[in-house]
């Protein structure tokens, strides 16, 4: 067990300063999609349950262990010799980020076409902002060693807060100064406002040119010559688009499902999130069958398939056995209540009748700075007492001060409640993510960094954010009281699944 003088000078490590400022280039568009995104599409007049749909631009983050392959195995011409493998991708990916944020800026949602062209520009930034996270976490466990993760996990927290900051309060501060109201509605307003936030993703572009490549990563087996990267780029490009054409002609058949789920139980919400999952399941597995079948006609070249999707997975499971599938569903659903709640709470902050300023303040200022001083007491806390500790501890903070937001919902435009359950909630977030990322980690193994965290967190947000998308219609069906308590149950079911990780964890390891 470290002392807290040891933990706190590993703080003056290049490195660990870095992931601060990589933290902050993370965490700056992820509110550009979800709460800040909310905010402009209702000034927009956009209805509610469609404004929650808009959360699902950002599955790229779900999906992101799909093409995660390629980022870890594809050298990039030019650039790959000038920064190496890890710098190189992470330049291209946030200026994909700058891109999508000002295909945004460029888009009025209240226009005949504007609703359909901000849809792409929010994927395309879901993507980019998906690719930015494989190629920093790969540089986060790659960059040092594995009993400084936690203190990186806890930089990475605060820094990514930072980000939410500029991007969720800094954000709405700009555009109502501009003069967009939830009364007046002011296009320009939120142009400058996206604008200004692609322009701060420039901080993260500095930083991927001064940090250095990590020394620790693994070359590919397989790639030599030019034909061998065009074979395998020809069997990534056949994956996605299998992938993505077989999701798209399965619509009427979801669709099928959809209703005559609705007509045998009554429940459209059931019937709508079980439809999609099945559809996103038979995509998966025709884009399986498709690599599958370019091996067997030697189209694609085994050791490719085998060791870009095949391996990393394997190699899980002989570490950790049957213990493995147990991991897998803490991972699934360790923080299901608290993004399933994230994805509509700025809009229950201004259906509680409070301001764009105080919204800002209290839950983009105040709250995240919060979320920072969490996730630097998660960071000391589990080097000091280990990460299932911690964890179960973050578990149960998450249950119960997410039921804390019912009084909110009580008691309409209650200033000084707000900033109670605000504080508690946040600190929490940065608790538990400190600990749950550094335990991500510790479950990576270093031959295929990039895909197995990907795979992980990818797992860590599909289900909440399937879910999520749907948390405006649950709202309009039962009420905020009653979905309060409904996604704060949901987290009760992972304190058994944290006990049960640390003890068999231990066991097969032992």
């Amino acid at each position: 067990m470290k002392s807290w003088l040891s933990a706190l000078s590993a703080y003056k490590i290049p490195r660990i300063v870095a992931m601060l400022f990589l933290g902050f280039s993370a965490g700056l568009p992820i509110l550009l999609i979800f709460s800040t995104l909310s905010l402009w599409l209702r000034e927009a007049g956009v209805e509610r349950s469609a404004v929650t749909y808009f959360s699902w631009a950002a599955l790229g983050y779900s999906f992101k262990f799909v093409w995660a392959p390629l980022v870890d195995k594809l050298p990039l011409p030019f650039l790959h010799s000038l920064l190496g493998k890890r710098r190189s991708w992470l330049l291209i990916a946030q200026f994909m980020v700058i891109a999508a944020m000002v295909a945004m800026a460029m888009n009025d949602p209240a226009a005949s076409d504007g609703l359909t062209f901000m849809a792409l520009a929010a994927v395309l930034l879901g993507f980019s902002s998906a690719t930015q996270d494989i190629v920093i976490d790969a540089w986060r466990i790659e960059a040092v060693e594995s009993d400084l993760q936690s203190l990186m996990s806890a930089n990475y927290v605060a820094g990514y807060r930072i980000g939410m900051i500029v991007a969720g309060a800094g954000a709405l501060y700009l555009a109502e100064w501009l003069g967009s109201t939830r009364e007046v509605y002011v296009y320009g307003a939120w142009q400058l406002t996206y604008m200004a936030m692609a322009a701060t993703m420039f901080i993260g572009v500095v930083t991927t040119l001064l940090i250095p490549e990590p020394e620790r990563t693994q070359e590919s087996s397989y790639l030599h010559t030019a034909r061998d990267y065009a074979r395998f780029l020809m069997l990534f490009m056949a994956l996605v688009f299998t992938m993505i054409i077989s999701y798209l002609m399965l619509s009427d058949m979801s669709a099928a499902i959809k209703l005559w789920i609705t007509e045998t139980s009554a429940n459209g919400k059931l019937a709508a999130f079980t439809a999609e999952m099945f559809r996103l399941l038979m995509a998966l597995s025709a884009a399986i069958a498709v690599g599958w079948l370019l091996v067997k006609t030697q189209v694609a070249d085994r050791r490719m398939l085998q060791d870009t999707y095949i391996e990393p997975v394997m190699d899980f499971f002989h570490r950790y056995g049957k213990v493995a599938f147990l991991i897998l569903l803490l991972i699934g659903f360790y923080r299901v209540s608290d993004i399933v709640l994230g994805v509509i709470s700025n809009v229950f902050y201004q259906d509680m009748g409070f301001s764009k300023d105080q919204i800002a303040t209290v839950t983009k200022v105040f709250g995240i700075w919060m979320t920072i001083l969490g996730g630097f007491l998660g960071g000391f806390l589990t080097v000091r007492f280990g990460m299932i500790r911690i964890l179960m501890l973050g578990a149960i903070m998450t249950v119960i001060t997410n039921l804390l937001f019912i009084p909110v919902a009580n008691n309409p435009g209650d200033l000084a409640l707000l900033y109670v359950v605000i504080g508690a909630d946040n600190i929490t977030a940065g608790l538990a993510s400190a600990a749950f990322i550094a335990y991500l980690s510790s479950l990576t193994s270093l031959s295929f960094t990039a895909v197995q965290y990907a795979v992980f967190s990818s797992l860590m947000t599909l289900f909440p954010k399937l879910l999520g998308g749907y948390s405006g219609s649950i709202v309009d069906a039962i009420g905020y009281q009653n979905f309060f308590f409904t996604a704060s149950m949901i987290g009760v079911p992972v304190f058994l699944l944290v006990w049960l990780a640390g003890r068999y964890t231990r066991t097969a390891s032992s």
